[in-house]
């Protein structure tokens, strides 16, 4: 059985695996506590030992869903890595003070967030914090004391940032150290590539962590001229290598010299199989340019 290979984030960061069980629809999968955890076992079994969490996901549920399944077995914690994010306040239900969605840092909100987060899963801390997404009132001081508070209560190991852009990230990791930023790339999805953010990342050698990397489903699923253009080259790839496009998409990202991570967002075994079986495949430079063009719908200059 192929296993996922494991990455070291940054220097003196945490030890990853290369491919991460995202939990953001987890919620929709309508599972049972035993069945949930069965999908963290079979992940497991295939090297996929980081799971992706957030405050907000599910609105405000997952990560309590996610708690039940590992309480009936918490010694399964130690195997695993736990990621989680804060920082957005969403109008919910389960949230009747908030008025209006917006972004909150500040140093009590972060805090609050996270000792909810661990309440919720039943755990004493998370293995890596996220922010989640950029805030514009944010004060990297505040940030930065609230992750030392953070961390020296020993309740979040290493932290990051998620979804900031170069200039944001270099402002928050000049006040505390920060050891990835998780970011939107796929065939669909292409900025990364040019505004700075995966250049930095290999400056930084800050392990990049992907999200929505078969875009959020659209690449087998959309019909427009550029997710066609995609599909037609995936397929052709695909079968001179003898797997599925899903395969090859996956592929064309961990190609990349920042060294990704790439999230899964399917609730099933044999999708984050393909995800892990991406990781044996290197792309040749022409395979992965192809790829690119047809997603530009041009080649190169």
């Amino acid at each position: 059985m192929q296993q996922a290979p494991r990455i070291t984030l940054a220097p003196g960061g945490p030890d990853f695996s290369r491919v991460v069980l995202g939990l953001w629809r987890l919620a929709e999968w309508q599972r049972t506590p035993a069945q949930r955890l069965l999908l963290v076992e079979q992940a497991i079994a295939l090297g996929v030992t980081t799971i992706d969490q957030a405050d907000i996901y599910g609105g405000y549920t997952s990560e309590a869903l996610f708690g039940e399944a590992l309480a009936l077995s918490p010694g399964l914690r130690q195997q695993l890595q736990i990621v989680s994010k804060c920082g957005i306040r969403l109008v919910h239900p389960n949230r009747p003070a908030h008025g209006v969605k917006h972004y909150d840092t500040d140093r009590a909100h972060l805090i609050a967030s996270v000792e909810h987060s661990l309440r919720m899963m039943g755990t004493d801390y998370l293995d890596l914090l996220l922010i989640h997404r950029p805030d514009p009132l944010m004060d990297a001081d505040e940030v930065a004391d609230a992750f030392d508070q953070l961390r020296r209560d020993g309740k979040v190991r290493y932290f990051g940032a998620s979804n900031f852009t170069p200039t944001q990230f270099a402002l928050l990791a000049a006040r505390f150290p920060l050891v990835t930023n998780q970011v939107e790339l796929s065939l669909l999805h292409l900025p990364p590539l040019d505004d700075g953010t995966l250049d930095q990342a290999q400056q930084l050698r800050c392990a990049p962590m992907i999200w929505s990397a078969l875009g959020g489903g659209r690449l087998f699923s959309d019909d427009s001229a550029q997710v066609r253009r995609v599909r037609a080259k995936l397929a052709q790839i695909a079968a001179s290598r003898g797997v599925t496009p899903a395969v090859i998409a996956y592929a064309w990202i961990l190609r990349h010299p920042s060294h990704p991570l790439v999230l899964t967002g399917s609730g099933r075994i044999t999708a984050i199989a393909e995800a892990v079986a991406a990781t044996r495949i290197v792309l040749t430079r022409e395979e992965w340019f192809a790829l690119w063009c047809a997603s530009r719908g041009s080649e190169v200059a």
